[in-house]
This record gives structure tokens, C-alpha cells and sequence, in this order.
């Protein structure tokens, strides 16, 4: 089981097609850099994980390239690299019609504000842990923010508790609020002291409201589904400046 923390902004290649894969003198051709994992895309339904965006790099460190969608079956480990196949249908529209995705309805959890059914707030999604053949979702972590998962820990979420997605909101099963923290150097403190805990709980909330404000917030922003956003992603860089309060102004 892989973690998608783990895999963002991990590097990924395309594979040499076999008419290319040597060269004249005999000796093999290095798969050529796509880009870096950008954000996992999982189904409408939100417990698989179908592919990811790769985060191309710029043209001549100036101009922007909009991600591109590679589907997760096309994607494989080989010689510690993680190499998307040498076909058309791995990537984006081509990759949507194979998978006979409803692309629109695809959702990025990580990132995405998270409630109950009866609308209790309980951070947001930040990460998810699935099987990297299948697609396959063992569950998500949920945290109030990045201090808080730190020093309090955060919430194992197994997928039969969520609901779906409604209004920017991954709605969870009233259940979700009674599950207990797990890890985080405070968690584990609290086994001891619960007086602590919950100091240490308030202490990792004002950090997140205060220093760990912007980033949060930025991220945060993220999580939603594909519809929301404009041409696949090419509206994500604007969209965390103005969570994160570092867009430029308009003079």
C-alpha cells in the first residue's frame, strides 16, 4: 500500500517505444522525463484511484504547460523509476475513453474540506492510502492541519465511511466524528495525560490558524471535483494564490 503524500511530486517517465528502445551503436535509450506527480484523481465515486496529474515541466523555465492525466494502469515501477507505457490510451482523452471515465465526475480528495452527513466539520483530507495495482483505497487520513497532524495526529478514515462529494465537502458518515486520533507525538502523549492531550490539541490548532495559515489554506483549496475546474487543472496556480493571500494585485 502506497501513500499519495508519498508520490506527489515524485518524478515520472515516459517509456521508449520498442522501435526506439536502442540506439544505432546497441545500447538502450533512457525513458525521457514527463513531469512530477501533481494530484491523484479517483473515480466519482471516490474509492479508487484511476490515475494521476503530472505536473510537466516549463518551457524554458518560463512558460506554463497544463498537467497532463495519465491513467494509474499504464503507470509501473522499472528500475526504480516510475514509467508510464509506451501508448496513446495512457494518456488524458484517450485514457478518459478507455477507462470510460465521466471525467467530470472524477474528485481530487486530497486537499478537500471534510464534514459529516449532519455537517460537522472535521479538517480536511490529507492524504489516502491505496494499492498501487489495483487502484484500490484502504482509507484516508483526515487532520485539522498540518501542526495539528504533527503534534495531535489525525483520523484513519476507512472508505466505507464516505458518503460522496456535495458542495466542495467530502461528506463522511456521522460515525467519522467518533473515531480516535492516531499518531502524532501529542496523540500518544494524551495515552498518558489527557489534560495534555488537549493542551497540546490547542496549541497545534493556534499554529495552524496562525503560521501554518496560509499554507493550509492553500492547500485545502485544492481538493474538489474535476468539473470545478477550468481546462484540467490550468486554473490550480491562481486558484492556491488567492487561498494562500500571494496573489499579485492588480495595479
Amino acid at each position: 500500500m502506497l501513500s499519495i503524500a508519498d508520490l506527489q511530486r515524485v518524478p515520472v517517465y515516459k517509456a521508449v517505444p520498442e522501435k526506439r528502445a536502442t540506439r544505432r551503436d546497441g545500447t538502450p535509450r533512457e525513458p525521457e522525463r514527463l513531469g512530477k506527480i501533481h494530484f491523484a484523481v479517483f473515480t466519482p465515486g471516490g474509492t479508487r484511484v484511476v490515475g494521476f496529474m503530472i505536473k510537466q515541466p516549463d518551457v524554458a523555465g518560463m512558460i506554463k504547460r497544463p498537467d497532463v492525466f495519465v491513467a494509474l494502469d499504464c503507470v509501473h515501477p522499472r528500475a526504480g523509476l516510475l514509467v508510464v507505457d509506451a501508448r496513446k490510451d495512457a494518456y488524458d482523452k484517450a485514457a478518459i475513453e478507455r477507462l470510460k471515465l465521466d471525467f467530470d465526475r472524477c474528485v481530487m480528495w486530497v486537499g478537500m474540506d471534510v464534514r459529516t452527513v449532519s455537517g460537522k466539520r472535521l479538517g480536511y483530507c490529507a492524504d489516502a492510502v491505496f494499492d498501487f495495482a489495483s487502484g484500490k483505497v484502504g482509507h484516508f487520513v483526515v487532520a485539522e492541519g498540518a501542526a495539528s497532524q504533527a503534534l495531535v495526529g489525525s483520523l484513519e478514515l476507512p472508505v466505507a465511511m464516505v458518503q460522496g462529494y456535495d458542495k466542495g465537502f467530502m461528506v463522511v458518515s456521522d460515525d467519522a466524528a467518533d473515531l480516535a486520533l492516531t499518531g502524532g507525538v501529542a496523540a500518544k502523549a494524551a495515552e498518558a495525560s489527557v489534560v495534555a492531550g488537549a493542551k497540546a490539541k490547542e496549541a497545534a490548532k493556534k499554529l495552524d490558524d496562525s503560521a501554518s495559515a496560509a499554507v493550509s489554506k492553500g492547500s485545502k483549496a485544492l481538493g474538489k471535483q474535476l468539473k470545478k475546474s477550468k481546462g484540467m487543472f490550468a486554473a490550480f496556480k491562481s486558484e492556491y494564490q488567492k487561498a494562500a493571500g500571494t496573489a499579485k494585485k492588480k495595479r
